[in-house]
């Protein structure tokens, strides 16, 4: 009797063995994490979709955050692999950085804003808070919203950089993360200004939401002048990792800076690497 319960009982415990096996192999499978800029986040998700399919056993989370947490994130190792849309700073050169596309930073308006065009002094001015109505750059009498993006956004970094500014230059009366905020903020206020990435802004404007990019300097803001070189607000997207990448980080670097990935660098309206 005691045998025979035995055997029943090893019965009942086979199938939750089973299933633990099962756990333990889903668990098994290899996973790499990505964290930081928003703007690469959407494409590196894609470019995670691809990779899995041809390497089942492995799984890749994407996490976004900011240029500055992918930095942070790839140098404490939080994240197996950073993800800044700006070039590495003098003070981040122990890092390795892998250019997958690149992009370019344009302004917004909304598309029934009648000004055509701004000055790089009139910027300037309204993000400083010197001209708060659009009847004096030749616009309709109405107040301007003033979009900024937050601390540790690469957009930031770069607006700043070009306009020689400080953000504590900046009065902002909206503060935003990503670019679908600040598309979103500007698409719902016929008053407000902001800048975002030119691939996600043309892309959307395309389907139908109500916002325009405008001119640099002469320059339409389009991805085929940050793809020619002549738009002055570009800047490359980059994958970051604390030393040389191996194993799974770098088969997934060298797989998102190839050819394999054009045209879903594409799709995002990014521009692909130039390749001979």
């Amino acid at each position: 009797m005691k045998f025979t319960a035995l055997l029943k009982k090893a019965g009942m415990l086979l199938p939750a063995v089973a299933i633990l096996f099962q756990i333990n192999t889903v668990q098994a499978a290899e996973k790499l994490v990505l964290t930081g800029a928003s703007t690469i986040a959407p494409l590196a998700a894609e470019i995670g979709k691809r990779f899995e399919k041809q390497n089942p056993d492995v799984r890749v989370d994407v996490q976004t955050g900011g240029s500055s947490r992918g930095v942070s994130d790839a140098r404490s190792g939080l994240a197996d692999i950073g993800m800044a849309s700006r070039k590495l700073k003098a003070e981040e050169s122990d890092l390795k950085s892998f250019t997958i596309a690149l992009d370019g930073v344009g302004l917004i308006l909304h598309k029934d804003n009648p000004v055509k065009s701004l000055t790089d002094q009139q910027v300037i001015d309204i993000y400083t808070g010197k001209i708060t109505n659009w009847k004096d750059v030749g616009g309709k009498d109405a107040r301007i919203t003033v979009v900024n993006k937050a601390e540790g956004r690469s957009t930031l970094e770069l607006f700043l950089n070009y306009y020689k500014l400080k953000n504590s230059d900046i009065k902002p009366q909206v503060v935003i993360g990503d670019n679908q905020q600040g598309i979103k903020t500007v698409a719902g206020n016929t008053g407000a200004i902001g800048y975002v990435s030119i691939g996600t802004a043309e892309f959307d404007a395309g389907n139908g939401v109500p916002i325009k990019l405008l001119p640099l300097n002469g320059i339409a803001a389009s991805v085929e002048n940050v793809r020619n070189g002549s738009f002055p607000l570009s800047r490359p997207l980059n994958l970051v990792t604390k030393t040389a990448p191996q194993g799974l980080a770098k088969r997934f670097i060298e797989f998102a800076s190839s050819k394999n990935v054009d045209d879903l660098v594409e799709a995002q309206y990014f521009v692909p690497l130039s390749r001979k």
